[in-house]
């Protein structure tokens, strides 16, 4: 008998896999709509569809394994990761999905509430929050916009070798910056930043890089606190934010 894994589970969202079988299930039914259309519209391997009815979405398992994970050490070589990076230039040199994604003004907004909150909760050092900031501010300046994925953590990115078998969880696709993408990717694995430009094959802005390292982990803390994860573990995004100290 096939038993069940919960892979996540919170509030928001809960993944089961059931064999080869991975079901959905979204508070957000709206999540899942734009994620079945990202995934029709992306120039990259994605899951199969097996069925979507709201609030679950059924998945197919993708082959391979997972780039890596944040807050352990990657054994994935460079060449996957430059692989990774390559696929990421396809999407972002696709055309854009119809639909808008965030505004600077919202991004910038939600950086200093959630900078303020960090700090008038004790959660952080004053001087952490603020260097990192600080840093995060060379992100938030007008770029020209892409098909980002959105939520491109390196756990979605499945490898068989140097083949990317495929990208999961599309629910943040939509038009915006490709150096979030980028930063995403490589948040917490600095070390494969180098690998990832290579197969992107294009220069990018370096402390915009870093500022988008800022953001996200400055802005994801509260988030993952409260729905049972450690932004403090090794290596996660708490260490994310002293190195940049």
């Amino acid at each position: 008998m096939q038993e069940i894994e919960i892979v996540v589970a919170h509030r928001e969202r809960t993944t089961v896999r059931v064999g080869d079988v991975f079901l959905k299930i979204d508070a957000d039914p709206g999540r899942s709509d734009v994620e079945v259309a990202a995934m029709n519209l992306a120039p990259v391997p994605t899951p199969e569809v097996l069925w979507h009815q709201p609030p679950v979405l059924a998945l197919a398992a993708l082959p391979g394994r997972a780039l890596g994970r944040l807050g352990e050490l990657s054994t994935t070589p460079p060449t996957a990761w430059a692989a990774a990076g390559a696929a990421v230039r396809v999407l972002h040199d696709a055309p854009l999905p119809p639909w808008p994604g965030r505004s600077l003004d919202e991004l910038a907004a939600r950086l200093a509430g959630e900078c303020g909150w960090l700090v008038a909760n004790g959660v952080l050092p004053t001087d952490l929050v603020a260097r990192n900031r600080h840093v995060a501010e060379a992100a938030l300046r007008q770029w020209t916009p892409v098909f980002t994925h959105g939520d491109l953590q390196v756990a979605h990115v499945f490898v068989d070798g140097d083949e990317v078998t495929g990208v999961l969880d599309w629910s943040e696709a939509s038009r915006g910056d490709a150096l979030f993408d980028l930063a995403t990717l490589t948040l917490g694995h600095e070390e494969h930043l180098g690998d990832v430009l290579a197969g992107y094959g294009a220069d990018v802005d370096l402390d915009v890089i870093r500022g988008w390292w800022s953001w996200r982990s400055l802005v994801a803390i509260r988030w993952l606190t409260e729905h049972g994860f450690d932004p403090a573990a090794p290596g996660c995004e708490v260490d994310v934010l002293r190195a940049r100290m």
